[in-house]
């Protein structure tokens, strides 16, 4: 019989999470799978948590008030959750309930001892494991003691690190429940942790078991290094054999000890290889089981293994389903677009139906399947060569792949005479005309994509976007525009390849390409310092924006004396760029016309750092230094043997490169621009779901896919617990940083610089930019929070066009994600600001304020005294 209070843990299982817990339920699934032996128990439900926090109304008061913490005050919420702990150990265990836990203890041996073990109902899910964050006792004897201790358990619902945890994960204290596993104790020979993916690597098909003597507290607490055992295929490939001079052991009348271990055991293995292979075994069973990989606690007793505890690891950024179980080797799409946030079911879905290649969705990312490529001579060659040329730690990471005997398989090249897939484009002409017309075409299929759509709606409006996402492909594969994109990029690589090896310099096609025409990212920078001009003259507005919160500013802003002007100014600049944003391959993300509020920091700070006529003044100071380096640079290879025909040859890639470099960053504001037209096509379709009840707000549409939505448009139904389960996904996905190159065994590869030419303790990065600028960092993570300076040095993960209003104000850019033609770069040395990208983990190592040095030619970045 199954009692309200108290469950037989072989009674619950996975899904039942609400009422024993994510503990409990993963210990009623271990032991229902066969081989696996996990203690006896039973578990006090959530019904009983509940019943006890009715038994004190003060509860209420206190939550409301816990809730209302910043999670950084942490005196506050060390006072305030110890209060809340006070009063549920307070609180008397109810006769009813009491009663049901003696009855348990008697089926198991009231005598006897157990693990008095804390199960939350968010804890050990697949999204977030919420470890260490509730308390356990061991060896609790007596059911007096047993009561109290499942008093303690539900009080550690509300220790300091759980709530801290609870808040910065958006989790409401009211939602979690508390639930209470007592075990059997076992009394181990041995135990630990055994992860049956490796926690660093991510690689699913190897295995790490860390061990030691006595209970696994002096593990957890970090009282002794573990021995740890690498398992790959069966075999122990690997094992480090810890000194292990103190162990955890239960005592006899309850609690545990520390006792020394004798001095001829403690460099011996707490396991045996043998041991080792049949612990990893059963791993797998239980990882099959649960059907994700899994962070085991385990205990060996008398040459058995009992296991304790099993909760998926979190932390590994996940495989995209490949549908077979050959090898794959995946390369991040985020990393080429400067967006490597995570995105939302419907952003990833449409990028999908618009990208020019498969693409793989993965923890919220998606990736390009590069093993075919990789597997042929000529292949793996032009990809290695493209990618080295835009971030060499994809190269690096690649290669790292090729390395491992067999992993990419060998194919032989194309038929000979066939022309290879993505070869080469065509020459075009130096013909600004070109330019021109593209910019014209791309504008008027935007122009009938508007025209067309307005009349579109329900299923037909579906229909008609599967037709728009063709014509979107035609545009963004126009033979024409890749040859103009590859043309400018290709003079770029010659420029800088060449006068470093005629004149030893190097990167001069920075300084070569300083306010090229046509080039809609930097224009948009240029374009909101005009905007500023406005504002500047008008004191009024300037003390109005600095107070603006509402969306709708504009709106009361032309009530504000010399506010229509500055309104009209502002709106010019969302007609052109307002379909733009942080993060803008993701069409769920707000764009500026949606959120106008994004933009006033930064309109402030160029209010307050520029003078009238800015843009203008920089745009012909760039166009001025570009034409002295041409003429510099023609005149020093005209000097060296054979000069006429290097210098002829340079000058013809000088006008190529000008003519041409401008507009590689227009194919991406056509993209978004479309985008854009789409969102408020489907966002129109979601109000009239919401105003017919089938959707509680229109953002959940953000969370289905474009096939989903359809399917809800046609049926006018929705599962709203899919919905759910798509936020909590993706509220973990955010946690997650994305692997340049990602393997099918799951394996995170990052790639490493691999020079010697830098200062010991700085930064290494990529040069994109040449310069050296000394200044303050800036770590900006969020573009509407910035609050720069003249002089100032912006370092953030990425920066994608919509960042590019920033550029004008700043003196040099550092990012943790980027490659020498990604838009960062190239905005980078449009304004002639140094630059050094690819930093790995620059957000952490600089710290807000500090003086650092930008090597924008060199590649690296010194953090000063």
């Amino acid at each position: 019989m199954i009692e309200r209070y108290v469950w037989d843990l072989r009674d619950a299982d996975e899904t039942q999470v609400a009422v024993v817990g994510g503990k409990g339920a993963h210990l009623g699934g271990l032991s229902r799978i066969d081989g696996v032996r996990v203690p006896e128990g039973f578990c006090v439900t959530t019904d009983a948590f509940r019943q006890v926090m009715a038994e004190a109304p003060s509860i209420d008061d206190q939550l409301d008030q816990l809730s209302r913490l910043d999670p950084d005050d942490r005196e506050a919420v060390r006072r305030l959750s110890a209060q809340v702990r006070r009063t549920i150990e307070g609180i008397a265990v109810p006769d009813e309930l009491a009663a049901a836990i003696t009855r348990a203890l008697g089926r198991l041996g009231e005598q006897a001892a157990y693990a008095v073990r804390s199960s939350a109902t968010a804890e050990d899910l697949p999204t977030a494991s919420f470890a260490g964050q509730q308390d356990t006792y061991l060896n609790v004897m007596g059911r007096t003691e047993i009561l109290r201790h499942v008093s303690r358990c539900w009080a550690s619902l509300f220790t300091e690190r759980a709530v801290t945890y609870r808040q910065r994960n958006g989790i409401d204290h009211r939602t979690v429940r508390m639930a209470v596993v007592v075990q059997r104790m076992a009394f181990p020979q041995a135990s630990g942790v055994l992860f049956t993916a490796d926690p660093v690597s991510g690689n699913r098909k190897v295995a790490t078991v860390d061990a030691g003597f006595g209970l696994g507290e002096a593990l957890v607490s970090g009282l002794v290094n573990p021995d740890v055992f690498t398992v790959r295929d069966g075999e122990v490939v690997a094992k480090t054999i810890a000194a292990k001079q103190r162990a955890v052991q239960a005592l006899p009348a309850g609690g545990t000890q520390e006792v020394a271990i004798d001095a001829q055991q403690q460099e011996q293995p707490a396991l045996t290889d043998a041991q080792v292979v049949r612990l990893v075994e059963l791993g797998r069973r239980i990882e099959a089981h649960f059907g994700r990989p899994q962070d085991i606690e385990w205990c060996l007793v008398d040459d058995g293994f009992r296991i304790v505890q099993s909760r998926p690891i979190t932390t590994l950024f996940p495989v995209p389903e490949a549908g077979d179980q050959e090898n794959h080797v995946y390369v991040s799409v985020g990393h080429q677009q400067m967006m490597t946030d995570a995105m939302k079911p419907l952003g990833l879905s449409m990028w999908q139906l618009t990208a020019m290649v498969p693409m793989h969705a993965a923890g919220g990312r998606l990736f390009v399947d590069a093993t075919r490529r990789l597997s042929s001579p000529a292949g793996r060659a032009a990809l290695l060569d493209v990618m080295g040329k835009g971030d060499p730690l994809v190269r690096d990471a690649l290669e790292t792949v090729l390395d491992r005997d067999d992993f990419v398989p060998s194919l032989p090249d194309a038929v000979p005479g066939r022309p290879a897939a993505g070869g080469a484009p065509a020459p075009i002409e130096n013909d600004p005309a070109v330019v021109k017309e593209l910019i014209e075409r791309s504008q008027a299929s935007v122009a009938a994509l508007e025209r067309d759509i307005r009349t579109r709606t329900g299923p037909e409006l579906f229909d008609f976007l599967l037709e728009a996402f063709d014509e979107h492909k035609r545009v963004l594969g126009d033979p024409l525009s890749v040859q103009a994109i590859m043309a400018g990029m290709d003079a770029t690589w010659w420029l800088n390849d060449k006068l470093q090896e005629w004149l030893g310099e190097k990167n001069a096609a920075d300084t070569l390409t300083l306010s090229a025409p046509d080039n809609i990212t930097s224009e948009m920078g240029l374009a909101l310092l005009d905007v500023a001009d406005v504002i500047r003259a008008r004191p009024e507005v300037v003390a109005f924006l600095k107070d603006v919160q509402d969306e709708d500013f504009l709106g009361e802003l032309a009530k504000v004396a010399g506010g229509a002007e500055a309104r009209d100014a502002i709106e010019g600049y969302l007609d052109r760029y307002g379909m733009r944003c942080v993060g803008e391959i993701d069409i769920t993300r707000p764009r500026w016309s949606e959120r106008p509020t994004t933009l006033v920091p930064v309109l402030l700070d160029n209010v307050r750092n520029f003078a009238p006529g800015a843009a203008a003044q920089r745009f012909e100071e760039g166009r001025r230094k570009a034409q002295e380096k041409e003429e510099d640079v023609l005149a020093r290879l005209r000097a060296l043997p054979d000069g006429d025909r290097k210098a002829d040859e340079t000058k013809r890639m000088i006008d190529r490169v000008r003519t041409f470099i401008g507009y590689r960053e227009y194919p991406k504001y056509g993209i978004v621009s479309r985008y854009f037209v789409y969102k408020q096509a489907l966002l129109a379709e979601a109000e009239r779901l919401v105003a017919a009840d089938v959707l509680p707000a229109k953002e959940d549409v953000f969370y289905l896919t474009f096939q989903e939505f359809h399917d809800v448009v046609r049926s006018h139904q929705v599962d709203g617990r899919l919905v759910q389960q798509r936020k909590d996904a993706f509220r973990a996905y955010q946690a997650l940083t994305p692997p340049r190159v990602l393997t099918s065994d799951g394996e995170a590869v990052t790639g490493a610089y691999r020079r010697d030419d830098v200062p010991a303790g700085a930064l290494v990065g990529l040069p994109v930019s040449v310069g050296t600028v000394e200044g303050r960092a800036r770590v900006v993570l969020d573009m509407a929070e910035a609050d720069l300076e003249a002089g100032d040095i912006l370092v953030t993960t990425f920066t994608d066009p919509s960042w590019s209003p920033l550029f004008v104000g700043i003196a040099g850019l550092v990012t943790e994600v980027g490659g020498l033609m990604t838009h960062g770069a190239v905005i980078a040395r449009e304004y002639g600001l140094p630059a050094v990208v690819g930093v790995a983990q620059a957000t952490r190592l600089i710290r807000d304020g500090q003086r650092i040095r930008v090597h924008g030619t060199d590649g690296y970045v010194e953090i000063l005294p």
